[in-house]
């Protein structure tokens, strides 16, 4: 099992650590007063391979595991930047990585490796069934050797930034499978080929900038070899990527929870109000140092989460107890750090209230704080099934 001070992850994060001094501030403040997309940072990411991580070496990848990509993540947002812009690529992979067969993987790898292709969007929610994932109504039918897909997707992410896209739908109607999880497949959508030939795009505003949008499916054909795995274990795979992706935000919310804690520990020691710091107040102090203990409990969650993953256990348990612990430091931590600097944390200068903003998404997105719960209650502590 990684440690959080290991040679390896050491030397990974001090290579982040050296990108991200590139992308200061004021960097990410303009991006988000434009509500652009941060190109210049993406590319830096990919050509210093920290996007291949996880791809195998005989693909053009470092061939590394959870383990490091949670470490670039959390990196990124430590230093002030915002991960949301590249974890897809990070996460999408495992669909792939895990389940395509092995002329996908030679076809997309070395091309996601390089930079060429980009794989950031999901496609699974769906606007009348949220998290209800098993309800989904976008439907895959085969015609010859193509499927149709029809149907419609909401709050998938940087789709205007992304050559690919993973899509889960509903290749055999619900009323004719035994369990509802069954009847559902996963398909490698290319949105080059797919936009405006049956699939239209309708981007999403909201509060933070976050490139999300709504998708709609008209009669779009894809090549039946766009498949991944066999028909109808769609779910099943999708658990994999999504045991994933919780585990990398629970590293993007622990860098938030230390740039926060950093942020508000300095100003703290710095700002003298009566005469004193104010950081010598203890009603200052404590929830400072709250946060602080906090985020390093979740950070241990989030390791066991990376070392089941890693080994091929279900890190299923794990992965939402450690979104679910390292979402609520964020959040906590940005509370603390917003009233530390009292007014100041309202100014963008001081980049809070941004990366406020940021942090606050990881309460609801990808998986609810409620959803975690339900799980927990019901596959570890053996409670009756809540919906």
């Amino acid at each position: 099992m990684h440690t959080y001070d290991s040679d390896d992850l050491t030397a990974i994060r001090e290579g982040v650590r050296a990108l991200c001094a590139e992308f200061d501030a004021s960097y990410w403040r303009k991006i988000d007063e434009e509500k652009s997309f941060p190109e210049a940072f993406v590319k830096a990411m990919t050509d210093a391979g920290w996007l291949s991580a996880m791809i195998p070496e005989q693909y053009g990848g470092s061939g590394l595991g959870l383990a490091e990509a949670s470490v670039i993540l959390e990196e990124v947002n430590a230093c002030g930047g915002n991960s949301g812009t590249v974890h897809g690529q990070m996460y999408n992979m495992f669909t792939l990585l895990r389940h395509g067969s092995e002329e996908q993987k030679r076809q997309y790898l070395p091309k996601l490796a390089s930079g060429e292709l980009r794989l950031q969007s999901m496609g699974v929610t769906e606007p009348t069934t949220g998290t209800d994932t098993t309800k989904i109504k976008t439907t895959a039918v085969r015609q010859g050797d193509e499927y149709v897909i029809n149907g419609q997707k909401v709050w998938i992410s940087r789709i205007q930034h992304s050559d690919l896209m993973i899509l889960l739908a509903r290749t055999t109607p619900l009323a004719e499978v035994k369990k509802k999880s069954e009847g559902m497949s996963i398909f490698l959508v290319d949105l080059r080929e797919a936009i405006g030939n049956g699939l239209t795009v309708q981007p999403i505003a909201n509060m933070v900038n976050h490139e999300t949008n709504e998708l709609f499916f008209d009669n779009l054909k894809i090549p039946a070899s766009s498949l991944i795995g066999e028909e109808g274990k769609g779910f099943r795979y999708i658990l994999d990527g999504l045991n994933a992706e919780r585990t990398l935000i629970a590293a993007e919310c622990i860098g938030d929870g230390r740039w926060f804690i950093e942020k508000s520990a300095q100003y703290a020691r710095d700002r003298v109000v009566f005469g004193r710091p104010i950081g010598q107040n203890q009603g200052v102090q404590f929830p400072i140092a709250e946060a602080h203990i906090e985020i390093e409990a979740a950070d241990l969650m989030r390791w066991r989460a990376c070392a089941e993953y890693d080994s091929g256990q279900n890190a299923g348990a794990s992965a939402n107890m450690a979104k679910y612990l390292a979402a609520k430091a964020s959040w906590e931590a940005a509370n603390a750090c917003l009233q530390t600097h009292g007014g100041f944390g309202f100014a963008c200068e001081y980049d809070v209230e941004r990366k406020f903003r940021e942090t606050r998404l990881y309460q609801v997105a990808p998986i609810s704080t409620n959803l975690i719960l339900s799980y927990v209650a019901e596959h570890l502590l053996e409670l009756p099934r809540s919906f």
